[in-house]
């Protein structure tokens, strides 16, 4: 895993020179050594020897979010993902404003199987810094795998990590179906319910419907006008 940043100063010397002898069982040099040994050896390749080296430096200095850091990319290096996540959870909490411990909490959480956590994390390390492509790279691999597995157990709900919204349909598009079919169903129905009945009534009514009917409604026109 790389990307971190070294921010410990001050302390021991520079370059790995000699030092005194440690006391029994710890090695020689300063906290501030371990962290750049830690470092140097990270760098190189050899991340169990750095977990070694860097965990003694997080004990020492428990508060500095740069060998907390390291001790995580050690800890992810050496496949500890569960050790690097909450190292990296550590350091976010402490400081939510560091892209990077956002990002190794998203990366290590996916190693753990948790998407949903992995996808807001790195969501986060990109808003924040959005020109680092392994950032934005990640974060597309996590959304493509909460995506397949949508797939196989339903769609994503809105507000779920990874969802997209679908576009929206033009309020002038009319709906399917709103159509020639409503208009054929109206006009018949209108047409065939309104002249047969009609008719069938007048027809058959006769006298009572047109005499009895007329003076009916007169009266009840003449009560509702008073």
């Amino acid at each position: 895993m790389s990307g971190g940043q070294e921010r410990v100063g001050g302390g021991g010397t520079d370059g790995g020179g000699a030092f005194g002898p440690g006391r029994a069982g710890e090695p020689a040099g300063d906290v501030y050594d371990w962290f750049r040994r830690g470092g140097r050896l990270l760098a190189e390749g050899n991340p169990a020897a750095a977990e070694q080296l860097l965990a003694r430096a997080a004990a020492a200095e428990p508060q500095s979010h740069s060998i907390r850091e390291a001790l995580a990319r050690a800890q992810f290096d050496t496949g500890s993902y569960a050790a690097a996540l909450e190292n990296f959870k550590l350091v976010a909490q402490a400081d939510p404003s560091d892209d990077y411990a956002q990002f190794g909490w998203g990366v290590s959480a996916a190693r753990l199987g948790d998407f949903e956590a992995s996808a807001k994390h790195l969501a986060l390390a990109v808003a924040m810094r959005p020109e680092a492509e392994h950032y934005r790279a990640a974060l597309r691999q996590t959304r493509a795998t909460l995506a397949a597995r949508a797939g196989a157990f339903g769609p994503l709900l809105p507000g779920a990590p990874g969802y997209l919204a679908p576009p929206r349909q033009s309020e002038e598009e009319p709906e399917r179906g709103d159509g020639p079919q409503g208009g054929t169903s109206t006009s018949t129905s209108t047409g065939t319910d309104n002249g047969v009945t009609a008719g069938a009534d007048g027809g058959t009514g006769g006298a009572g419907n047109g005499v009895a009917g007329g003076a009916d409604d007169e009266v009840d026109d003449g009560k509702k006008q008073e």
